[in-house]
């Protein structure tokens, strides 16, 4: 049995959709979206016609999921619980001082940890 391949297509009217391509084109694959530790409801999926195997993905965005953030949700497969994707929404003000705030966090670790190496080289070299 191959594996599934989801693939997106767009997010529009509140909705993310995509392609899934099955490996059984006569049995409609189980999915599931999940955001933080809750499934998400109407999930859709439909045949697409003259195409076996591939099925049109539908899964609606809650308004009342979205706010200030970064939000992820993730596509599975129900019956394996495999990931087969996921889609993330941005919203809000730019996370530009956000990312600004880590990479200076992450240059002043990466600066003490220069530090604690060169010391650590220069000990056991001696």
């Amino acid at each position: 049995m191959g594996e599934m391949i989801l693939t997106k297509t767009r997010i529009h009217g509140g909705k993310w959709e995509g392609v899934l391509k099955a490996p059984a084109a006569d049995e409609q694959p189980r999915l599931a979206v999940w955001h933080l530790e809750a499934a998400l409801p109407g999930v859709e999926l439909a045949s697409i016609p003259d195409r076996p195997g591939r099925w049109r993905v539908s899964v609606p965005i809650p308004a009342d999921l979205l706010s200030d953030g970064v939000q992820s949700f993730v596509i599975r497969d129900e019956g394996s619980g495999d990931t087969l994707g996921h889609f993330t929404i941005v919203t809000g003000v730019p996370l530009e001082d956000d990312i600004r705030a880590e990479v200076d966090l992450l240059r002043a670790e990466l600066d003490l940890l220069k530090k604690a190496f060169r010391r650590h080289v220069v000990q056991t070299a001696g």
